[in-house]
């Protein structure tokens, strides 16, 4: 069994953007948008994906990141089985806004080393956008919203909610940092995985074409 190697060992995985081009001042490896908009018939979360026995789903990360830890650490062992799939959305690394900055920051550069790199072997790759506390999602820090760096305007991204709006104060930034997301890439799709509660997309649909997903469990539960 292949040990898993620690991430700063290999410099966050930098053998994965070796040929990438980087975004903003922080150079932030960019993911270029598909050739064409594919609509995923449904998502299922990479340590379930055997579930999907024909592989009809797009492989998602959106559940506890230890889950999907060998993602981070050995991309590349992955790749032939994650081509079973129609594709995959990027990995949702955690930004839990209480964390330090630069946490964050390595949550977003991750996501992105990994769609680079399985896009450059072939899969069809679906940015994730996720970001943290106001630093990331506004100029209060940086020139540039960080958080939506590495990723091409006005294509299909993908967002979850599951899990991440269960407070009053998770609620407030994830709306704000949804409207910065749209105001900054105007994205032609956004897919969300999760609930649509109207406190946080009320007035938006206007926007883009919003296209829900529900969250693995609930689904198996309604099957």
């Amino acid at each position: 069994m292949k040990k898993t190697e620690p991430l700063i060992d290999e410099g966050l995985r930098v053998s994965l953007v070796e040929t990438a081009f980087f975004d903003g001042d922080l150079e932030i490896p960019h993911v270029d948008a598909p050739e064409e908009i594919v609509i995923p018939k449904g998502m299922v979360p990479f340590s379930q994906r055997e579930q999907d026995r024909e592989h009809k789903n797009f492989v998602c990360f959106y559940e506890n990141d230890v889950n999907f830890r060998e993602i981070l650490t050995n991309t590349e062992d992955y790749v032939d089985d994650l081509k079973r799939f129609p594709g995959i959305v990027t990995p949702d690394c955690s930004l839990y806004i209480d964390a330090p900055l630069v946490v964050q920051l390595i949550g977003i550069y991750l996501n992105r080393a990994v769609g680079y790199y399985l896009k450059k072997q072939g899969l069809y790759v679906i940015p994730n956008i996720r970001w943290g506390d106001e630093r990331t999602y506004t100029t209060e820090i940086f020139r540039e919203e960080v958080a939506f760096l590495g990723v091409d305007k006005h294509s299909i991204v993908s967002i979850g909610t599951y899990g991440q709006i269960k407070s009053a104060e998770s609620k407030r930034i994830f709306r704000e940092g949804l409207i910065a997301m749209l105001d900054t890439l105007e994205p032609k799709v956004v897919l969300v995985y999760g609930a649509m509660p109207v406190s946080i997309f009320g007035g938006l649909d206007g926007r883009t074409r919003f296209i829900q997903y529900p969250d693995w469990i609930s689904s198996k539960k309604k099957k």
